[in-house]
């Protein structure tokens, strides 16, 4: 375990810790309005679903533990639950909320675990002294710039939880950071935007018209969810249906045994060391594992299923052709002229397209030859990458190069 990942998990551990303990020791105040609230962490926790990366997965368990973070009132009378009661009730109702998804088997994440901890705390830290002691009615009164404190420290939470994912990630993977951290800040503007303003009507509305107000302003974002786990469930399914038509030159005997997906693997961890974002990576995978469907149109195997040996413009017959079945496939067009594009010269490909190429090379190289068993590799990695960086002239991108060193250094966990 990294330092960044041992650091976040123990300081989540202590504040939960506290937070319970306190709650234990002082006892739970106002214990409907946390348990209304509890109730709505632990259904959002129940219905999560699964989204790329480690992005927020259940996004009505979110959004009620920031609702209550940010509640002072519940219909017109003040609230004293405080900023431990808040961990409190989120860890309770998160628990309860995950013991269904344990049941049949789905693993929790911890590291989403602890962000939620301190995202949370973050918030209640923020807005919760400010309210009870009354020193934000002095400053700003109740009307609209009470709202406007609400958003600010929204943002700044999500910020943070940008932050602080970003850097899990990077601890975990050696990833870019940059990278990392641009691909969060974009998702806020998507799941995070509906979290962010859902959390504050809910706030608001229950001030007003009390715990009635949770079921009616979270109905919209629980049908969300459910969306979100439906659009899920389609990708991975898109997913496995691409990797499946891949497989054809496997299964004809075209390519070698996993190729393709040693390709996609290796394509799409060398096109985030370059900085491309979630929506690139996903086509650039897609891309790497129909780079060779175009071989189907040989009448005999390329040897080895190594396509770098031939004539360029085999090469770009065959790539040609593979391009006009993707096509045909259904998926984006951009997959197609990556595929398309590989075969020409990398100063004349788009960047995804160099990707593809020079890691299908790499991956022909370190590959056992036609009579060796399948483990015994032609060069070691380090021959491998020497013979691309001599051909950087025209063949391969030095920047893409380096990069897929960089991935290759890292090993399996690169």
């Amino acid at each position: 375990m990294s330092r960044t990942v041992a650091i976040t998990y123990a300081a989540a551990a202590a504040l939960t810790a506290t937070a319970l303990g306190w709650t234990l020791w002082q006892g739970l105040r106002q214990p409907a309005i946390a348990l209304a609230f509890g109730l709505l962490i632990a259904v959002g926790e129940t219905v999560r679903g699964a989204l790329p990366g480690d992005r927020e997965s259940a996004p009505l368990g979110a959004a009620g533990a920031l609702a209550y973070a940010l509640l002072g009132e519940a219909g017109g009378e003040p609230t004293s639950h405080g900023v431990l009661q808040v961990i409190a009730v989120t860890v309770a109702a998160s628990l309860v909320g995950l013991a269904p998804q344990v049941a049949v088997g789905r693993a929790p994440s911890l590291d989403q675990a602890a962000r939620r901890v301190l995202t949370v705390g973050f918030a209640a830290t923020c807005f919760q002294p400010l309210y009870t002691t009354g020193t934000l009615a002095q400053w700003l009164g109740t009307g609209p710039y009470h709202v406007v404190v609400l958003l600010l420290i929204l943002l700044l939470t999500v910020l943070c939880d940008a932050v602080l994912t970003a850097a899990l990630a990077r601890a975990r993977t050696g990833w870019p950071y940059g990278p990392l951290l641009r691909d969060e800040l974009r998702a806020l503007l998507g799941i995070g935007t509906a979290i962010c303003a859902t959390s504050v009507v809910i706030a608001l509305a229950v001030a007003v018209a009390g715990l009635w107000a949770l079921p009616v302003f979270c109905v919209p974002l629980l049908l969300t969810q459910l969306s979100f786990r439906r659009y899920a469930a389609s990708q991975a399914t898109y997913r496995q249906t691409i990797a499946s038509l891949a497989r054809a030159t496997e299964v004809a005997g075209y390519t070698p045994h996993g190729h393709a997906r040693r390709v996609a693997e290796l394509s799409r961890a060398t096109g985030r060391e370059l900085g491309l974002s979630e929506a690139e990576l996903t086509v650039l995978e897609y891309a790497a594992l129909m780079h060779d469907i175009g071989q189907l149109s040989l009448l005999d195997p390329v040897p080895g299923g190594a396509t770098e040996p031939l004539d360029p413009a085999e090469q770009r017959r065959i790539a040609l052709l593979g391009g006009a079945v993707v096509r045909q496939t259904g998926v984006p067009a951009e997959v197609a002229v990556i595929v398309e594009r590989q075969a020409d010269p990398y100063r004349e490909q788009p960047l995804t397209a160099r990707i593809v190429r020079t890691v299908n090379a790499y991956e022909d190289l370190v590959r056992a030859a036609p009579g060796k068993a399948p483990t015994e590799p032609v060069e070691c990695p380090l021959q491998a990458l020497e013979q691309l960086r001599l051909a950087t002239a025209y063949d391969h991108d030095p920047r893409v190069v380096e990069a897929l060193a960089q991935v290759v250094s890292r090993g399996p966990a690169g």
